[in-house]
C-alpha cells in the first residue's frame, strides 16, 4: 500500500516517536509511506517528503516533529480551492490510506474527509493539553507538564529568596490539566485553569493566611485560557484558520499578578512560560506512548479501520470513531479540582 501521513496543528513531544512507530509497523507490511510536510498545507500544495527507515530510525529522542506543521484548515469557509487540492492530490500520489497526527481541528479534517469524501483516515491523537476526549491521555501531555514542573521547581528558588510571590502562566486554552498537573506536582500554593471561575478573593486571602502563618514567598500557577476582565485577547483579536483567537493581548498571568500585588500588598512578579513547554526531548512516558499509537495506528490501516482515531483507554490502545472524538473537549471535572484544592488550601 502506499500510505500518506501528516502532523497538523501545535507541535509537541511525542510527534516524532508516533511518526517512526507507524513508519516502522508499517514497513513490516512492505508499504511506501509519504509524509507531507506543514500539515493539511502540504496535502493542499503537494509538498512530500518519503519517510523511509533511514529517516526515522534516529528521532525517537527528537521533540517537534521532522514533518513540521501548520493551522491549515482545507474546511474553512472560501477555502474550497483547497480541498480541492487536496482531493486532487490523495488521486495524484495515488494514497490508500492517509494517517493525521494533530489535534482536534486537525483530526475534525481528517474525519470530514472519511465522512463527506471516502478518504480512508486513520487519526492519531495528539495534543500537549490532554484535552481530547475518548483518549485517557495523550502524548506530549506528559513532556508538557514535565517542563512546565521544572519551571515551578526553580521559580518557587527565586521566590523564596526574594521574598516574592510568583504568578507563572502555563498553555492551556481550554483545559487545565497541565497548569494542574504541574502546579500540584511543584507545590503551588494556587492553581487556576479555564475550567473553574477565577476567584481572586479565595486566591488573595488564601495568600495572606499563609504569610500570617510564616511563610515569606507564594507561587501561583495558571492556565493561559483562564480570562478575568482586562485580559486576554481582545474583541478584535485575529483568528486561526479554525476560528480560535490568538491569545495573549494582555496575558492572563500578568493581569492576576497585578491583582494580587494590589489586593495583598506582597511583591508579585509573573512568568509567560508560553511556547516553552512544547519544546525538547519527549519523556519516558511520550516516548512509549507515541511509538505505541503510532503502531497502532499502522495496524488500523491494515485492518481497514477508517474514521477512527488511536486512544488510550486504561493500558490498551484501541481506536475510536474520530467524529465522536472531537464532538467536545475533555475537561478536568470540578470534582477533580476540589479534591487537590486540598492540597494547596491549608
Amino acid at each position: 500500500m502506499k500510505i500518506g501521513m501528516l502532523t497538523g496543528g501545535g507541535d509537541c513531544p511525542g510527534l516524532n516517536p508516533a511518526i517512526r512507530g507507524a513508519v516502522l509497523r508499517l514497513l513490516d507490511y512492505g508499504d511506501e509511506i509519504i509524509g507531507f510536510t506543514q500539515g493539511w498545507k502540504g496535502l493542499v500544495e503537494g509538498n512530500t517528503e518519503p519517510l523511509t527507515l533511514e529517516r526515522v530510525e534516529g528521532i525517537i529522542d527528537q521533540g517537534g516533529t521532522i514533518l513540521r506543521s501548520s493551522r491549515t484548515n482545507p474546511f474553512a469557509e472560501g477555502k474550497e480551492k483547497q480541498l480541492q487540492a487536496v482531493l486532487e492530490n490523495i488521486k495524484k500520489f495515488e494514497l490508500d490510506a492517509l494517517i493525521a497526527l494533530g489535534g482536534e481541528d486537525t483530526l475534525g479534517v481528517a474525519s470530514k474527509l472519511y465522512h463527506r469524501h471516502g478518504v480512508k483516515t486513520v487519526g492519531v491523537p495528539k495534543t500537549m493539553d490532554n484535552d481530547l476526549d475518548k483518549t485517557d491521555y495523550t502524548f506530549g501531555f506528559d513532556s508538557a507538564a514535565s517542563v512546565a514542573l521544572d519551571a515551578l521547581d526553580r521559580l518557587r528558588d527565586t521566590a523564596r529568596s526574594h521574598d516574592r510571590i510568583i504568578v507563572v502562566e502555563i498553555m492551556g486554552r481550554h483545559a487545565g490539566w497541565v497548569a494542574l498537573w504541574s502546579g500540584i506536582a511543584g507545590g503551588a500554593d494556587y492553581v487556576f485553569i479555564p475550567e473553574v471561575e477565577v476567584d481572586l478573593d479565595a486566591c488573595c486571602e488564601h495568600l495572606k493566611k499563609i504569610y500570617a502563618r510564616g511563610k515569606t514567598y507564594g507561587l501561583v500557577a495558571v492556565s493561559e485560557g483562564c480570562e478575568i476582565p482586562g485580559a486576554q485577547a481582545s474583541e478584535n483579536a485575529p483568528l486561526d484558520a479554525f476560528g480560535h483567537p490568538q491569545l495573549g493581548d494582555i496575558g492572563i498571568g500578568p493581569a492576576i499578578a497585578k491583582e494580587i500585588e494590589r489586593r495583598t500588598g506582597f511583591p508579585t512578579r509573573d512568568v509567560v512560560l508560553g511556547h516553552t513547554v512544547r519544546g525538547g526531548s519527549p519523556t519516558l512516558f511520550d516516548r512509549i506512548l507515541g511509538t505505541r499509537v503510532g503502531i497502532k495506528a499502522a495496524e488500523m490501516v491494515h485492518q481497514g479501520a477508517f474514521g477512527q482515531m488511536v486512544a488510550q483507554q486504561g493500558t490498551e490502545i484501541v481506536g475510536v470513531p474520530i467524529e465522536e472524538a472531537v464532538k467536545q473537549w475533555k475537561l478536568v471535572p470540578r470534582a477533580l479540582y476540589d479534591e487537590f484544592l486540598t492540597t494547596f488550601n491549608k
